[in-house]
């Protein structure tokens, strides 16, 4: 199997555009890091750390504290690919991570988000 390119990625690059998408709709900086750390377990100390020593998103998840179970009730179209369908798991672990940081850019509660119920 090819290896993506996106993998590679360190996740420094792509953490800052997280954070204006959630500022743009009014969600603070702790609102992402509660969606983060609800899909990788990643406190806030983890994902200064992560963005500082710029480990790559394949190592960023690998090195996840805990992935939560409940990421499988993610679902929905991010990229043009269904997220429940991707089939390479760390492809869709950063898919996840993407719908969860669309869903709050889109105004979404976190309730909601969090797949609370």
């Amino acid at each position: 199997m090819t290896r993506h390119r996106i993998f590679g990625i360190p996740f420094a690059d792509i953490y800052p555009h997280y954070v204006t998408k959630a500022q743009k709709k009014g969600y603070t900086v702790a609102d992402l890091h509660t969606v983060l750390e609800w899909l990788t377990g990643y406190d806030e100390a983890g994902i200064a750390a992560a963005v500082a020593d710029r480990r790559d998103l394949e190592t960023f998840f690998a090195q996840a504290p805990k992935m939560n179970p409940n990421a499988t009730l993610i679902t929905g179209v991010i990229c043009g690919h269904k997220v429940q369908d991707i089939e390479d798991p760390l492809m869709q672990q950063i898919r996840w991570m993407d719908k969860l940081v669309d869903e709050l850019a889109k105004g979404k509660k976190l309730t909601s988000i969090l797949r609370a119920g």
